[in-house]
């Protein structure tokens, strides 16, 4: 089993996992808070199947993570075989892991993604594939783009951008993305505080709109300053949850649950643990705003804030991914980015 020592490493670690985390504990919340708090008496407070009437997640088992982190992998993995974000190896790791999980008649895969992926395999361009993707898809799988890019807020916005490409290249889907890669790059820095990770994501949100082709969405980083607003109402914490869902959003819009990961996010003063437990009571979308909520949480926290018997169900579970080694990779490529 790879260890992992440094501090470096650590938060990389923290950021992968932290999104497997996010993402199958979310993954069996249901449509709507009221409908998910009612079938679990109250809070997810651990992992669960996805339950049998679930129109996506159904047949999935305890800590089984979804496309969210199986794609966040795919990405990992080719940055890790190119040393790099490029378009064409984003395109093949996504093309892959489309027809790894017969992406054809999987419940799960999103409408962007699916698109794309049907274009690229009959021989389509990848610089133009993405373009009328708007979903949440490019930016549920970005964290470790954020991740090799610590401090280097820049560079994550640029880096999103390719990464974006094939499937999400729309100003709105970048956006969110970047907005994302730029506060886990924020992050990963030790002296950052939680309002330099949320100005971090508005930046990264408002230079990401500059890019892609123009399509319609509300704004991400306005949005983003919404749902923070909201996290920090004087109210109970599950009333501010269901505002979060009701006002800001929670479906598969990118302006949706962008912005509702970094209100989760806030909520959770960056604990992991309960941004896990806050995105799964968030419902609609859980498991993508848990992925991403968890990403940055961990990222910033480090992987000694998730629970030890957590992540070993997350490592026993998921056999098929080997976190600890493609964590240690991307710490490895993250040293060489700080020189």
């Amino acid at each position: 089993m790879t260890e992992l020592n440094s501090a470096l490493e650590k938060r990389v670690f923290g950021g992968l996992m932290g999104q497997a985390l996010g993402d199958a504990f979310a993954m069996p919340a249901y449509l709507r808070p009221q409908d998910t708090w009612s079938y679990y008496g109250g809070w997810i407070d651990g992992f669960h199947p996805g339950p049998p009437d679930h129109p996506a997640h159904h047949g999935l088992k305890a800590g089984q993570i979804t496309d969210d982190t199986e794609q966040a992998m795919a990405l990992a993995e080719s940055i890790l075989t190119e040393g790099e974000v490029s378009v064409a190896a984003a395109a093949r790791a996504i093309v892959a892991w489309y027809d790894r999980v017969d992406g054809d008649n999987s419940p799960y895969v999103g409408p962007s993604t699916r698109r794309a992926c049907q274009a690229l395999k009959q021989g389509a361009d990848p610089m133009t594939t993405g373009t009328r993707g708007d979903t949440d898809g490019g930016a549920m799988r970005i964290s470790p783009v954020g991740l090799i890019n610590a401090g280097n807020v820049n560079q994550a916005i640029a880096d999103s951008v390719t990464a974006c490409t094939p499937t999400h290249f729309t100003n709105v889907a970048i956006s969110g993305a970047a907005a994302v890669a730029a506060a886990i790059a924020v992050a990963m820095d030790a002296n950052s505080t939680l309002d330099d990770i949320i100005q971090a994501g508005i930046f990264g949100g408002t230079e990401g709109a500059k890019q892609g082709s123009v399509w319609l969405g509300a704004s991400v980083p306005r949005r983003i300053e919404l749902a923070v607003e909201i996290a920090r109402r004087d109210l109970p914490v599950y009333d501010r949850i269901v505002s979060l869902f009701d006002l800001v959003g929670s479906t598969l819009a990118t302006s949706e649950t962008v912005p509702t990961a970094f209100g989760v996010f806030v909520l959770a003063d960056g604990d992991p643990r309960l941004c896990a437990r806050y995105s799964a009571a968030v419902s609609g979308d859980a498991d993508t705003v848990g992925a991403m909520a968890c990403a940055i949480a961990g990222a910033w926290r480090g992987i000694d804030a998730i629970p030890a018997a957590w992540i070993e169900t997350l490592e026993s579970v998921n056999r098929e991914y080997d976190f600890r080694g493609v964590a240690h990779g991307l710490a490895g490529l993250a040293k060489e980015r700080m020189g």
